[in-house]
């Protein structure tokens, strides 16, 4: 099935989360933060510590992503999915902080995919090798925190219609796996 989704989500738009299947198309507009491992580990210090996070992630969505620098013209350059499975650590304590949707590519740990189950979140894939296209659907780019960072800085994107595909649902079903099966019982 396709869905469109404004994120961050309201909780009307909880409902949508939970009738998500793996293998669903997505399509996101409104803001997505992008952040990678380092910015990562920043986040669940100051989570530690009891301070602030530099937004609030209740509802929202993070793209596993360092961007390059913007063309002329641009307001940001290729942007493609890195490995997601890095933010396995720290993706529990942002799940806490109420972040309902990762985006990235490849595969994640059985204790991300059963933390999905427990917060009722999913993980999102977008399409690796396709980061110059995927970049057209970034209407606005703004560096948040941690410049120093660069490419993993903490950014808010503003996204119309970004194309992600439901790897993890929030009732543990598993694209991967399921591909898996399929090519078993063709073969």
């Amino acid at each position: 099935m396709e869905y469109k989704l404004n994120v961050p989500i309201t909780k009307e738009d909880e409902e949508v989360i939970l009738k998500l299947r793996a293998g669903d198309v997505v399509y996101l507009t409104g803001v997505i933060y992008t952040a990678r491992d380092a910015a990562h580990k920043r986040f669940v210090e100051l989570i530690d510590k009891g301070l602030e996070l530099p937004v609030d992630f209740t509802n929202g969505a993070i793209y596993y992503v360092g961007p390059t620098p913007a063309k002329p013209g641009r307001v940001i350059g290729s942007a493609g999915p890195t490995s997601s499975y890095r933010m396995d650590p720290y993706s529990e304590k942002l799940m806490q902080q109420g972040l309902k949707i990762m985006i990235g590519k490849g595969s994640r740990s059985d204790e991300y995919k059963e933390q999905l189950v427990k917060y009722k979140c999913v993980y999102l894939s977008t399409i690796g090798g396709a980061a110059a296209s995927i970049s057209e659907s970034i209407k606005k780019c703004d560096l948040v925190a941690y410049e120093d960072l660069g490419a993993e800085a903490l950014r808010r994107l503003e996204v119309e219609d970004f194309y992600t595909i439901v790897t993890y649902d929030a009732y543990g079903n598993d694209l991967y796996q399921e591909g898996v099966k399929m090519y078993e019982k063709h073969n």
